[in-house]
């Protein structure tokens, strides 16, 4: 049988964000790169005939020596800083801009995280053991084979490219000197682009068996899923609690609905129920507002100073505060006792307006048994 401590369960999102956290993301070092090198290579082929001319301007007043140099010597401080400045001007915005190429590419391949917890002092990987067993890692072997793949690709395309141009290079020093520059830099992008291309098959390789491998270091065991679990959902009997605690602040805060309630059914003072229907709006009555023993009483208290009738029906509070939430209609079992109930406040209401005899006696209104919590406990209903 599998032993519960095998790492083969897939990691939860929970630990992947929790790596992410803690600065632990796949490293794709090989896609930076060549969003570097190709980048910047752009970037200088876009900027050398501005960095050509700038550059011959400062070259020109460098090299420029006469007798008011003599008089002035501040004048060569000055070129100096010029060179400096122009120098800085072009540099700069090279460097940011490959920077910012730098970063974009880390986003893409998912290695950016802004954590600052690689930067703490971990005395647990300070140690021979330890150190041994990161040098002989499952990365460790990648990045070897990795390195000695570069190496042999590289080493195929110089040699596939000295071969091929052997004899332009014999014959380089024959040229005149623009003819050979011009030479030198078509080799040179020729070189370039032969390095290019090592780069990008080796980056589409690394990339996702980056992401293989960050995954595969943090699967989990179903140990470790089970306590995650745990954390995550707490403790059954503390959550119960917890949900407990949240109806009981719900069902407090629900006593300002009970002024717009139609009926308050109580049972008689350990649940109320606010009951309210509109037709209008309301498919059927629904429960504005309920509570048990201390928020049972301030509903009635509540109703009782806004004139809202109050009925007593225990088995009907009962099962109406069991199996209905707040702000949720009557269960369909309840719908043929709470139109009784219903019907008699409408009734009770026409005639105290003059409007009707005054009926009867409350009802007793028929609630499944198995919906009543307390079966067997029955009180007559009677108005309160």
């Amino acid at each position: 049988m599998e032993s519960s401590q095998d790492k083969n369960l897939p990691a939860t999102p929970r630990r992947l964000q929790k790596a992410r956290e803690d600065g632990q993301v796949p490293r794709a070092k090989d896609l930076s790169n060549l969003v570097v090198v190709a980048g910047g290579m752009v970037l200088l082929w876009l900027s050398t005939a501005w960095a050509y001319e700038r550059m011959g301007q400062v070259m020109r007043i460098s090299y420029r020596f006469n007798a008011e140099s003599l008089r002035h010597p501040e004048v060569m401080l000055e070129v100096l800083a010029l060179a400096m400045y122009t120098a800085l001007l072009y540099y700069l915005p090279l460097a940011l801009a490959v920077a910012v190429l730098a970063a974009l590419s880390m986003v893409a391949a998912g290695s950016f995280a802004w954590s600052f917890k690689p930067l703490e002092l971990d005395l647990s990987k300070i140690g021979l053991i330890s150190g041994f067993g990161r040098l002989f890692s499952m990365q460790q072997l990648f990045e070897l084979l990795k390195l000695l793949a570069v190496s042999v690709l590289l080493a195929l395309v110089g040699w596939w490219f000295v071969s091929s141009h052997l004899p332009a290079f014999g014959s380089l020093l024959l040229r005149p000197l623009e003819s050979s520059i011009v030479q030198l830099g078509q080799w040179f992008m020729l070189g370039v682009g032969g390095l290019l291309l090592v780069m990008l098959l080796v980056a589409l390789i690394d990339v996702p068996l980056q992401q293989y491998l960050h995954r595969r270091n943090l699967k989990m065991s179903h140990q470790e899923v089970v306590e995650e679990h745990k954390e995550t959902e707490g403790n059954p009997w503390l959550r119960a609690k917890r949900m407990q605690r949240q109806r009981e602040l719900a069902q407090g805060s629900s006593v300002a609905q009970v002024p717009a309630a139609d009926l308050v059914l109580m049972n008689p003072t350990h649940y109320a129920v606010a009951l309210k229907y509109d037709e209008k709006t309301m498919a059927a009555p629904h429960v504005i507002a309920k509570g048990a023993d201390l928020n049972a009483l301030r509903i009635r208290d509540m109703a009782k100073l806004h004139q809202v009738p109050v009925l007593q029906s225990p088995m009907l509070a009962r099962a109406l505060y069991t199996h209905t939430e707040i702000n949720q209609q009557v269960p369909a079992a309840l719908f043929t006792a709470v139109a009784q109930v219903l019907a008699y406040v409408y009734r009770l209401r026409a005639a105290l307006r003059g409007q009707g005899s005054m009926p009867g006696q409350p009802p007793k209104p028929h609630v499944p048994p198995e919906l009543d919590p307390h079966q067997g406990h029955d009180v007559a209903p009677a108005q309160a």
